[in-house]
């Protein structure tokens, strides 16, 4: 019964990160696609808190309070931040419509099942039915990055593929060692620094943080 009771909190966790990974898809403005990715970040420590309970793994914990504090809360704050100080539109630019991006996004979705099916057939794990969701997170991610042409929704995009690849970590093997996901923190806290300060200049090269700009110069 027990075990039922945190299939269900565990799968309905991972229904919600993929949910808000639509959204992000679906915004039409930058701060609710912030806020979307910090809902996104606070489901997965949470679904990472109910993994290190049924485990018992208790440096699972520290990464699931981890999560939410980097990535629920200091780095949509900080992108918030960003937004503010440079004035930047807060529309979303998409190069494909909204209804044409959610209709890949869900192709992107089946297309993760697909693909992950016959691994969660035969596997046991409580967190089986989190790989597709993953996968699906991950493709989504990096056509948000594809399909958007801010800075600012590009970052999210990159930050939200991450979110998935840590959701397979914790659904194939229950976490990774300690001082790997440490590294991959401060790997990942770094990285937003570095493209905080890249959206500055571009915003003050440009005037604009279009990045079809860098395109037209490579062109």
């Amino acid at each position: 019964m027990a075990d039922l009771v945190m299939t269900d909190i565990i799968n309905g966790l991972a229904a919600l990160i993929l949910l808000m990974e639509l959204l992000i898809v679906a915004s039409g403005r930058l701060q609710t696609l912030v806020r979307a990715f910090a809902i996104q970040s606070i489901c997965l420590g949470l679904l990472a808190a109910a993994v290190a309970y049924y485990t018992g793994s208790d440096h699972i914990y520290f990464v699931a309070g981890l999560t939410i504090v980097l990535k629920g809360l200091i780095i949509p704050r900080f992108l918030t931040y960003s937004m503010e100080r440079i004035h930047v539109s807060k529309e979303v630019e998409p190069s494909v419509s909204t209804p044409a991006s959610l209709l890949i996004a869900a192709a992107l979705a089946f297309l993760a099942y697909y693909i992950s099916e016959p691994i969660i057939g035969t596997g046991d794990l409580i967190t089986k039915n989190c790989l597709p969701i993953s996968l699906a997170v991950v493709l989504i991610g990096l056509f948000v990055m594809i399909a958007r042409k801010k800075a600012m929704t590009e970052i999210v995009g990159l930050l939200s593929m991450e979110n998935g690849l840590f959701l397979a970590a914790i659904s194939m093997t229950y976490g990774m060692p300690m001082i790997v996901e440490l590294g991959i923190f401060f790997d990942i806290l770094v990285a937003v620094i570095i493209m905080g300060v890249f959206i500055f200049r571009i915003n003050r090269t440009f005037e604009s943080l279009d990045t079809s700009f860098l395109r037209r110069l490579h062109d």
